[in-house]
Order: C-alpha cells, then structure tokens, then sequence
C-alpha cells in the first residue's frame, strides 16, 4: 500500500465512521438521562405512594397509584431496551472496526517490511552516499538529497502510524469488552423490571377484580369530579381575566386581548421568569407528577378521559407548599365545599397552587422563590396528598411541567 492510498483510505473511513459514532454516543448519553430520571421517579413514587400501609388507603387510590407506577416502569423497560439496542449496533459497528484496523495494520507491517527489506538490499548509509555522489550536478544532488530525506520520514512515519493503529486497536478493544458488560447490565436490569412489571400488573388485576361490584359508583364519581373540575376551572379563568383586567384599569389603558398593559417592573419579572422556564423551583420538596397536563385517561378506567389544566403532585402528608418564583399573591380562593387556592403574580404570568389545607399569605403579599405560602390538603379517606400546580401566561393557561426543574 502507497503512502498516499493508506493515508487517503483511513481518511474517508474516519469520515464516514466519525458522523454514525459521535450520533450514537449522544443518543446513548440522552437515553441513560433519561433513565436515571426514570429510576428517580420510581425511587419517589415508592417513597411516597407505596411506603405507607395499604389498609391507609382506599382501592381506588390504590388502583390509581398501581397503574401510575405501571406506566413509569414501562417506560423505564421502553429506555432500557433502546440502550441495549443502540449498545448492540455499536458493538457491531466495533467489531467491524476492529476487523479493519487489523487489516490495515496488518498492511502497515508489510509495507514497513518491504521497505525495512529494501533499506537492506542497498547497503544502506553506503549507498545514499554514493547515490549522492553519482548525480551530474548539484540540482540533481539537490533533488536526490530531498528525495532520501523524504523516503527516510516515510519510514519514521510508517513506524510510527504502526504504533498509532495498534493503540487504536487495542482502545477499541478495551471499549468493546465495557460495551459488552454494559449492555449484560441492561439485560439484567430489565429482566428485574419485567418481573417487577408482572407482580404489579397482578396486584392491578386483584384489586380491579374487588372493585368489580363498585365501578358503576366509581364511574359516578368520575362524572361528579369532572364536572367540579369543571367549575373550578372556569372561576380559575374567571379570576385570571379579572386581575388582569383590573390590573390594566390602573394603568390607564385597557386591552381587548385579555393581555397584560405592563409597567416597567412587571415586564422585567416577566421576562426573569420566562428566562428561568425548564429551572423553576419545584413548589413541594418532594413529590412526583401523578396526574399530567392535557387529555389524560383515567387511572382507573383507561375508557374514561378527562383533559386536566393542572399537573398534579403526589408529596408527603401536610407538605410545605413554596413559591416556584417571586412574586405577588394577586388571591386567595376559598372554594365552596372545596380547598383554598393561592394565586401568585409573576409580571404575565401566574403559577397557581390548589387544594392547600393551610394558607400562609393574603393578597398583596410579595413573596420570594422558595417561600412557604401554605401546606398541601391530605385525604385521609383516600391516603394521598396531591397538590393541584397550573401556570397562567396572561388569560391561557399552559403545561407548567416543562417549567419546573427536574428533580
């Protein structure tokens, strides 16, 4: 192989490689984040939905919670399995790599043979001399002389690209043996959730099975909840509309979009609060997001769906409730039949707090990222605290899990 072919070759397969090995690298930094926030979340919700006694709780709730835990470990399995898939195609992709070092190693050796054998054949120091002094005139000596200068870095070069390759090889290696342990990790681990996965899919079906005679009653409540959610809701949007609308009557000037007229100060902790969106403080020390934003499907019955405005946050008994960024509290709602809500003022935006067994401020009051405003409301009859966490921006209301940090 010449100088110029080996070194044209290893470039285009470093190009085509490069691209296919950097993307996979990333894709696998991706999904182990992703799984190690998994594995947290399972850590919380074992914590704080399945430490207490069952008989603390009732079947619905107990239902509820199963198949909460269900769908995490899911997609805990989901991510595992692509990591052991990527895994498989980039131990392929090494032991194709390491088949080609070898050959091109095994071509390097050759070369640097051959020419080792060359050297030989021309007696060496004797014959450059002579080679030098054969030539008709001092260009040609000149040319002969850079010619033996660069034959001789071709050597050291060759030499040394043999050292480079046998390194790579022998890193590649090392790497392919920690991809192999990686990936027999994973498959464990799975295997592990598997088993876990049908254990609970059994307690599910145990207690689906004993709440048979009571899902009519069940599927009322439902309706009865929705229709409360439904309410609250719309006082919610009531209240946001008339804050704003009275905040605009002081400035002087009114807006027909239902969109904050802002003074200087409010338009400043608008755009900090907006440039703080993904590292929000989360408003309980501890919690896990129980119930999604949007159109979700019941816990319970997967025919029933209800299309939530608020995240809901499973937390400890009594939790401290914070502000997730300073502000003011515009209201406090008493809610008929029902728990207080804490509406806190962030420049256009709102971060609201539901179902609070204790509230800690009053309108008007200024209050700091982390401040406790209240405690969450525990349902001793069903054994959960869930805290009810939405975020206005102006009169629309928005997913407010993507704002909070992660955990």
């Amino acid at each position: 192989m010449t100088k110029n072919r080996f070194y044209t070759t290893l470039i285009i397969g470093l190009l085509l490689s490069c691209s296919s090995i950097f993307a996979q690298s990333a894709k696998q930094k991706e999904l182990e984040q992703q799984r190690q926030q998994v594995l947290k979340e399972m850590k919380q919700i074992n914590a704080l939905l399945f430490s207490k006694k069952k008989e603390e709780k009732s079947a619905v709730t107990l239902i509820e919670d199963l198949n909460y835990k269900v769908s995490v470990r899911k997609n805990l399995i989901r991510i595992t399995n692509e990591q052991a898939n990527l895994l498989t195609r980039e131990i392929n992709a090494n032991q194709k790599e390491i088949t080609s070092l070898r050959t091109q190693l095994q071509e390097l050796k050759d070369d640097y043979a051959a020419m080792v054998v060359k050297s030989y054949k021309s007696k060496s120091e004797q014959s450059k001399v002579m080679f030098l002094l054969s030539s008709d005139n001092f260009k040609q000596a000149y040319k002969r002389l850079q010619y033996i200068k660069q034959y001789t870095n071709y050597q050291k070069e060759q030499g040394e690209a043999i050292k480079t390759k046998t390194k790579e090889l022998q890193d590649l290696n090392i790497q392919l043996s920690k991809q192999k342990k990686d990936k027999d990790k994973l498959i464990e681990e799975n295997r592990i959730a598997k088993r876990e996965l049908e254990e609970e899919l059994k307690q599910r079906e145990v207690l689906v099975a004993s709440l048979k005679k009571e899902m009519s009653k069940y599927a009322n409540q439902v309706k009865q909840k929705q229709r409360e959610a439904a309410r609250l809701d719309k006082e919610i949007d009531r209240i946001i509309k008339e804050t704003i609308a009275a905040s605009n009557k002081k400035t002087g000037k009114t807006s027909s979009s239902g969109k904050f007229v802002l003074t200087p100060e409010a338009k400043k902790l608008s755009s900090n609060f907006e440039s703080n969106k993904g590292r929000l403080g989360w408003p309980v020390s501890r919690g896990v997001v129980k119930i999604k934003y949007g159109k979700q499907r019941s816990l319970i019955d997967n025919t029933v769906t209800q299309n939530y405005q608020s995240i809901y946050i499973a937390t400890e008994a009594q939790a401290d409730v914070k502000s997730v960024f300073s502000g003011e509290v515009s209201r406090v709602l008493i809610i008929k039949n029902g728990n207080p809500a804490v509406f806190v003022r962030h420049g256009i935006y709102f971060s609201v707090y539901m179902n609070l067994s204790q509230v800690n401020v009053k309108k008007g009051d200024k209050v700091e990222a982390g401040q406790v405003i209240g405690k969450v409301f525990t349902n001793k009859i069903k054994g959960e605290s869930l805290l009810g966490f939405r975020i206005y921006k102006n009169d629309q209301v928005i997913n407010p899990e993507p704002w909070l940090a992660r955990f």
